[in-house]
């Protein structure tokens, strides 16, 4: 579980590709402390295994799973990835509740400055638009935003200026992905409910 609260950007080596398989190598300093083999990293909001940990960085396997629903399987040497371990017991929730899974891509569709402000309009596929309510909380590359609007296609959100110098979201343009995870209590509700109208027709 994880809070969409960055800690830092890291910094793409390798993505190797061999037989459907991926590999994905990441250069980063912060997270690296007291980081093991098999915890589970949000790499642009997607939870990845740890694998050969060192101080300056770790790599990790993608399923073809995870190559098809995000977009790591785009990512390029040198292009920079937000990062966040998994939250602990006790620790501050400073963002919202974040699974890591990854549920589709969005794309930036406009980008325009508003006072200290970035105003990001962003397409969202329609099974995820459902979950999304004004002032409610997405996680987009990982990153916890609040919805400022919405509308058919899909929501607004302000990045202030310490979300744009600590995340990859105050580089991308129009036309760029964006990893897409709805609101998890949303999606609870929702299945408690079908579940709810189920025993009532029964």
């Amino acid at each position: 579980m994880f809070t969409g609260i960055i800690e830092e950007m890291g910094t793409v080596e390798t993505l190797v590709r061999s037989h459907g398989a991926s590999r994905l190598s990441l250069r980063a300093a912060i997270i690296m402390e007291g980081l093991s083999v098999g915890d589970s990293v949000a790499v642009n909001g997607a939870c990845l295994t740890v694998l050969n940990p060192t101080p300056s960085g770790f790599s990790c396997d993608l399923s073809p799973e995870t190559m098809r629903q995000t977009n790591l399987g785009d990512l390029k040497p040198g292009e920079r990835v937000n990062l966040e371990r998994a939250m602990r017991l006790g620790d501050r929730l400073d963002g919202h509740l974040v699974s890591g899974h990854i549920e589709g891509k969005g794309r930036i569709i406009a980008k325009q400055p508003e006072a200290n402000a970035i105003l990001l309009s962003i397409e969202v596929p329609p099974l995820l638009l459902k979950y999304c309510i004004p002032k409610g909380s997405i996680t987009l590359d990982g990153v916890s935003m609040t919805i400022n609007d919405l509308d058919e296609k899909g929501i607004t959100i302000s990045v202030i200026p310490h979300t744009a110098a600590v995340t990859t979201l105050g580089q991308k343009g129009v036309g760029a992905s964006l990893n897409v995870e709805s609101d998890l209590i949303g999606k609870y509700v929702e299945r408690l409910m079908q579940g709810q109208k189920g025993l009532e027709e029964a």
